[in-house]
């Protein structure tokens, strides 16, 4: 008779040390990445503030528009904005025609012209400031200005640089005379200025001549004056200084201003001539 088999059973440490055996064959669990840390953002460099834009023709008679106002209503000195802006004005002269020449010592006007030269071969541009030193316009002016040298925007009523397209009246009898200047540039030189920028009665000119043997012609378009610089302030702080002889008349309005630019030029913009002090 067979005897029954004994079944043997494992001791329980032996149990353990396999289950030991199988966990390490496993591996240990994944560890998870840490999130990437972002680097701090750097702050913003500050804006660099643009310049103020340069003020045109258009932009100087629109000021001198309200200071005229400001005047007439009796409005107390107060500083504008305009001090220290530059500016660059072209506008149109001699759009009618040749002027008759002016004499060599005559006193300057402040307004641009051209006239024939001899015998009508050679056409002449000439500007020659006006001395406003002793202007009452003047009057509200640094007491370290030496001399001030007058410019005039001619037909202040036109923003435009070119010339203008009404006609005169046919029916009339005889031209008719212009109108008073109202609004302008007074370049103003100071004690200890340089000189060199000074004209002193001396007017810019320049002499148009013809090709070749050829005489000059007369421009269809007129020519251009161009003035640069930038703007100053009167002793009350104010850009512009305007003048009245009554409630009843348009006020005259001028800009204190340092000008390091006039230039000639024909009416499609070549440069002719131009000046720079020093």
């Amino acid at each position: 008779m067979l005897e029954p088999i004994a079944i043997r059973r494992l001791p329980v440490v032996a149990l353990a040390a396999s289950g030991l055996v199988l966990t390490a064959c496993q591996g240990e669990p994944e560890k998870t990445p840490a999130p990437a840390t972002e680097p701090a953002a750097a702050p913003a460099a500050p804006a660099t503030p643009s310049p103020p834009p340069v003020l045109s023709r258009t932009d100087l008679i629109q000021a001198a528009e309200a200071a005229a106002s400001a005047y007439a209503a009796g409005s107390g000195p107060n500083r504008d904005s305009l001090s220290g802006r530059r500016f660059a004005v072209r506008q149109a002269f001699g759009c009618q025609g040749a002027a008759p020449a002016a004499a060599e010592d005559a006193a300057g006007d402040g307004l641009a012209r051209w006239s024939w030269g001899p015998e009508r071969k050679t056409l002449r541009l000439s500007l020659t400031p006006g001395d406003w030193t002793q202007s009452a316009l003047i009057s509200g002016g640094a007491p370290d200005w030496e001399a001030v040298e007058g410019f005039w925007l001619n037909r202040p009523w036109l923003r435009a640089e070119g010339c203008p397209a009404a006609q005169g009246d046919p029916l009339a009898s005889g031209p008719a005379a212009p109108s008073p200047q109202t609004v302008g540039l007074a370049a103003v030189h100071e004690q200890d200025s340089s000189r060199l920028g000074r004209r002193n009665g001396r007017a810019y000119s320049f002499v148009v001549r013809g090709e070749g043997d050829q005489p000059a012609v007369a421009p269809t378009g007129g020519y251009r004056l161009v003035l640069e610089g930038r703007l100053t302030a009167f002793s009350d702080g104010r850009a512009f200084q305007c003048r009245a002889t009554s409630p009843d008349q348009r006020p005259v309005c001028v800009a204190a201003a340092q000008i390091d630019r006039v230039a000639f030029e024909d009416a499609t913009g070549a440069v002719l001539s131009e000046w720079r002090p020093g």
